[in-house]
C-alpha cells in the first residue's frame, strides 16, 4: 500500500504491516555474542600477560560485547489488542499488531498504541437546544484505534482529539434538535432515541476518521432542562399532561353519553325531547368528568314544573 497517497479523510499517512522477528532466537544469539565478547577479552588479557599477539581478539571481544549492548534496543513485546508502530529516523516502516516478543532493527523508534476499545463518559454540558432553550446534556463514546499510522503522525494527541471533538459533535447535536417540542414528525432529543445517538455516532465518525478512530457505539446518558428553568418547563410539562388527560376523558366521555342515548332510543326506553336530552347530556358529562364524586339527585318532578 502506497503510504503517500491521501484518502478520503485528507491523510496522507496510511496503516501497513511492518517487520519483525521473533524475539527468543535473537535472545539468545544476544546472550551468545555477549559471553563471547567476554570470552575473547578475557583470552587476550591471558595472552597478554604471556607476551603473544592478543591486539586483534581483544578488539573483536570489545566489539562483540558493545554489539551485543545495543542489539538489546530492538527487543519489545506486545500484548493482546496492543500495536507498535516503526519509525526510521522520521520514515514509517509499518504497525506489528501480533502479540508476542519480537526483535527489529534497533534504530527503529517504537511507538506503542492501544487497539482495545475506549470508553468516553463525556462530561455534562450546558447548550441551547434548536429552540434556544438551555438544557443540559452529556453522551458516552465507545471508540478505538482502526489505523495506528493516523493516530500517532496526523493529529498531536488522539486521546485529547477523540475528547474535544466529541464534546464539539455533542454541543452541534444538541443545536441541531429541539428538547421535546420538535415541529410535526421531527426528532427531538428526548423522543428521538435510537435516531438521535445514530446521528451522533454518525458525526462522530466524520470527526474521528482523520485520527484514525473508529466509532462503535455513542449515546446521550444525560439530559435535562437547565436548572434556571427547570421549574418553568416542569409546570409547562404538568400542563399539556393535564391537557392531554382531559381531553382523553372529554373525549371518552362524549362517547359513553352518545352509547347511552343511543341504546336508550333503541330499546324504547325513554323518549327524550331537545331539552330533556340537553339536562341528560349535562349530567352525565358532569358524572363522568368531574374529579370529585358526584352525589346523586331524585328529581320527583318533571323539568317543566
Amino acid at each position: 500500500m502506497n503510504t503517500n497517497s491521501t484518502d478520503s479523510t485528507g491523510s496522507s499517512n496510511k496503516e501497513r504491516p511492518g517487520s519483525a522477528i521473533s524475539g527468543w532466537p535473537m535472545l539468545l544469539g544476544t546472550l551468545l555474542l555477549k559471553l563471547g565478547g567476554i570470552a575473547l577479552i578475557v583470552r587476550a588479557i591471558i595472552l597478554a600477560n604471556q607476551d603473544q599477539m592478543f591486539g586483534g581478539m581483544l578488539i573483536t571481544g570489545i566489539l562483540s560485547f558493545i554489539l551485543s549492548f545495543f542489539a538489546w534496543a530492538g527487543f519489545f513485546s506486545l500484548q493482546p489488542n496492543e500495536s507498535c508502530a516503526l519509525i526510521l529516523f522520521g520514515s514509517f516502516k509499518g504497525t506489528i499488531r501480533h502479540s508476542g516478543y519480537h526483535w527489529v532493527n534497533p534504530f527503529y523508534t517504537k511507538i506503542k498504541i492501544s487497539l482495545r476499545m475506549h470508553n468516553l463518559n463525556g462530561k455534562q454540558l450546558k447548550v441551547n437546544d434548536k429552540r434556544g432553550n438551555p438544557i443540559e446534556i452529556a453522551a458516552v463514546v465507545v471508540w478505538k484505534v482502526a489505523d495506528t499510522a493516523q493516530a500517532a503522525f496526523d493529529v498531536d494527541d488522539y486521546e485529547n482529539y477523540v475528547e474535544v471533538q466529541s464534546e464539539s459533535a455533542v454541543r452541534h447535536l444538541a443545536a441541531a434538535y429541539a428538547y421535546d417540542q420538535g415541529e410535526e414528525d421531527e426528532f427531538t432529543l428526548r423522543s428521538g432515541g435510537d435516531e438521535v445517538n445514530m446521528a451522533l455516532t454518525k458525526e462522530l465518525q466524520e470527526r474521528l476518521a482523520r485520527a484514525g478512530v473508529l466509532v462503535e457505539e455513542a449515546r446521550i446518558t444525560h439530559l435535562a432542562y437547565a436548572p434556571e428553568i427547570a421549574g418553568a418547563m416542569l409546570r409547562r410539562q404538568q400542563a399539556e399532561a393535564i391537557i392531554s388527560a382531559r381531553t382523553k376523558i372529554v373525549h371518552g366521555a362524549v362517547s359513553m353519553v352518545e352509547m347511552a342515548l343511543r341504546e336508550l332510543k333503541d330499546k324504547d326506553v325513554i323518549e327524550f325531547d331537545h331539552e330533556r336530552k340537553a339536562s341528560m347530556v349535562s349530567n352525565l358529562l358532569v358524572v363522568l368528568c368531574g374529579e370529585a364524586e358526584v352525589s346523586p339527585v331524585i328529581n320527583t318532578g318533571t323539568l317543566y314544573h
